[in-house]
């Protein structure tokens, strides 16, 4: 069981990206002013200022950030504090060369982009320190100061680090892991390819190969590695911090980005965890999204579900706000009248109680000089400061609900190890990828809302029971762990569905020699005796599910029944195994689970969700087109609607019982039309 988080906002409320440093000292009052006017009572500071507290090694200057604080104290701003690492300056790469990260040829990145450090360096371990200790010694008491962000987007540019400094953690990392090189040589299978090591010296982060094609089981324990690495510069720099701030203040990071065990960071590390959110991306210049099958801007919504299995009540520290794109890519249009709240709201709706939007004013110099803000080049109020000011005015009228809870019918079950197998393993991305993309799309168009649930190490029953169902879509890496914990779900009543390729490996991603779905066969009470891509020359495959025919996806795991409480709910209906079975669902104890052998699908999902009982379970309180989600968020009793219309064309909704509008405080029923990428958020009695 996981611990519950240290920080919760105590009610909604709004903030936004401010660079000091950026703009004349003579701006300054009157930003804040024009902020507050608007409904902006917090800025994020400093994540990007280092030679502004150390212009030159061992030479500390507070005055910048003293002076700026304290007209954020005259004016009542309060002020998240980031530690600047994600940035190192000129002098510290051209001294100490050595803490720059690399391509996988060993070329180092160098200066004048961002995140081109390695963690791992132990110089920029130490210079790291020095300035965190610093910089939280001097302004950690400030009374404007509520929080601290740590780095600025950790894993963000490149999640893969190849220099010296990472080779020697490595191999540091891989002997405490296993001891022996007859133990990491069996766990690597190294005798496949004479790939056998007799010194820790000969190990490597992984480099140039023909094919780029590395040994699988090395490149699984690396990315395990560059995670533990993450984890443990957050953890640095969040020890320090701890030493210094006020005990009400939080410490945070914004994410959330690849190759990073982001539980393990929040759980370590952090009192409350803030993401990053840009759905302006679906209509980046280089996207279609008029022919996308994936929900375009509404699939941050996914993301959102993931920051929330990290943590329940979350921030944004960056919202976007304006079009997004630097002068070298990500061109995309401005955000059409109505988004920036429709943005907002489906972060709100997801759990979100803090928004803090990206930025102030956009930049007029640097890369970012195309990644717009709330103001433009021009300082002129414009319509994106009257849409905040709305957004302002819709917080403080739903604000009673801070805190409250996402309500999902079901859950999507991800661990970190399927998640990293699949990078590497083209096999596991294909169905993986797609199966989870379709999961989500059947969840959003069907108005069945979900969770990602995680398993990890300390995950405990009682947390999975909290979801009636969960879909583990391809769990190919098993453990013994992870299979007990399932298999006391199901005996006390949960529904577990699982789709192909099951059980196929081990932890080291080694194919395991027993049948299918290997640790979880006593489970299923099912064998796969052979399986299949669906080819480019075949036609689509079905399955014959209660007189219907319902397709099975891109991958086929032939099933047969081994035990007394199985039974065949459908069998493929063509290709070469047609009459087999496709799908078995099996009784254990209080529950039962259903090993299907295909990949997920949004319309074989709708069929799942069906027919385990959870599909749309807020029929009753409102009719709702496919163009929109629903979610619901509940506190204290107290039942929160919303309604999101991510279409260009008005919606209409039928609310079948009476609600109240949060906004007005109206009782209403019956039709109601929401504008193009209008929301609602509604009170049910």
């Amino acid at each position: 069981m996981r611990n519950t988080q240290n920080f919760k906002w105590d009610g909604l409320s709004l903030g936004t990206c401010y660079y000091p440093e950026h703009w004349d000292e003579s701006l300054w009052r009157e930003d804040l002013q024009r902020m507050k006017a608007n409904g902006i009572f917090t800025i994020r500071i400093a994540e990007f200022a280092w030679s502004k507290i150390e212009p030159r090694e061992g030479e500390f200057t507070f005055g910048f950030f003293d002076s700026f604080l304290d007209v954020a104290e005259e004016e009542g701003m309060k002020v998240i504090f980031g530690t600047p690492t994600a940035t190192p300056p000129a002098w510290l790469t051209r001294k100490y060369p050595e803490v720059l990260n690399c391509r996988l040829d060993g070329t180092p990145f160098r200066h004048g982009m961002r995140r081109h450090y390695n963690y791992n360096s132990p110089v920029y371990q130490k210079l790291c320190a020095v300035i965190v200790e610093k910089a939280a010694e001097h302004y950690g008491q400030r009374p404007c100061i509520v929080g601290w962000q740590i780095d600025n987007e950790i894993n963000c540019e490149v999640d893969v680090f190849y220099s010296e400094s990472d080779t020697a953690a490595f191999r540091i990392f891989l002997k405490e892991k296993y001891q022996t090189l007859d133990a990491l040589n069996r766990a690597w299978g190294t005798v496949f390819w004479n790939q056998t090591y007799t010194e820790w010296e000969e190990i490597y982060v992984p480099r140039p190969t023909v094919h780029d094609s590395t040994n699988p089981h090395q490149v699984l324990d690396y990315t395990r590695f560059v995670s533990e690495s993450a984890v443990r510069f957050c953890r640095l720099q969040s020890d320090i911090i701890r030493k210094y701030k006020k005990p009400q203040d939080f410490i945070t990071t914004n994410g959330m980005f690849g190759n990073l065990d982001n539980h393990k960071m929040q759980d370590e590390c952090l009192d409350v965890y803030t993401y990053d959110s840009y759905p302006n991306f679906a209509y980046c210049l280089c996207e279609d999204p008029k022919h996308s099958d994936d929900l375009n801007d509404r699939k941050w919504s996914r993301n959102l579900a993931e920051v929330r299995s990290i943590c329940p009540h979350f921030g944004i520290m960056e919202q976007q706000s304006g079009a997004n794109g630097w002068n070298t890519r990500m061109e995309a249009p401005a955000p059409k009248p109505g988004q920036m709240m429709l943005w907002a709201m489906q972060s709100i709706a997801h759990g979100a109680d803090y928004v803090s939007f990206f930025r102030w004013r956009t930049a007029v110099m640097g890369t970012e000089i195309y990644w717009h803000g709330i103001l433009d080049y021009d300082n002129r109020d414009n319509r994106k400061l009257s849409e905040l000011n709305r957004i302002w005015k819709r917080t403080e009228a739903i604000n009673e609900m801070a805190g409250a809870k996402y309500q999902a019918a079901f859950g999507l079950v991800r661990d970190y190890d399927n998640i990293w197998d699949a990078q590497l393993d083209a096999w596991h991305m294909r169905f993986a990828k797609k199966s989870e993309k379709e999961i989500f799309t059947a969840s959003q168009i069907n108005h069945t809302p979900m969770d990602m649930v995680y398993l990890l190490e300390g995950t405990d029953v009682e947390e999975l029971l909290a979801y009636p169902v969960l879909i583990y879509p391809h769990p190919l890496i098993l453990t013994e762990r992870r299979a007990e914990v399932l298999k006391q779900y199901v005996e006390a009543g949960g529904c577990l569905i699982l789709g192909c390729r099951t059980g196929q490996k081990d932890e080291t991603g080694k194919c395991v020699m027993q049948p299918m779905p290997g640790l979880l066969r006593s489970l299923t009470q099912t064998d796969v005796k052979e399986y299949t891509f669906v080819g480019p020359a075949d036609d689509a495959v079905y399955m014959e599910w209660e007189d219907k025919q319902v397709e099975t996806g891109l991958f086929n795991d032939i099933l047969a029944v081994t035990g007394p409480d199985a039974r065949v709910l459908a069998k493929y209906s063509s290709n070469y195994y047609e009459g087999r079975p496709a799908l078995v669902e099996t009784a254990c104890g209080k529950g039962k689970v259903l090993h299907f052998g295909g990949t997920f699908t949004r319309d074989n999902v709708k069929r799942f969700l069906d027919h385990t009982g959870v599909l749309e379970p807020f029929e009753e309180l409102a009719e709702v087109p496919k163009a929109c989600e629903i979610a619901m968020r509940v506190k204290e009793g107290r039942k929160y609607l919303f309604v999101l219309n991510y279409d260009k064309e008005p919606q209409k909704i039928v609310l079948k019982v009476p609600v109240m509008d949060m906004d007005t405080k109206d009782e209403v029923q019956g039709s109601v039309m929401l504008n193009a990428y209008g929301t609602k958020v509604y009170r049910i009695f």
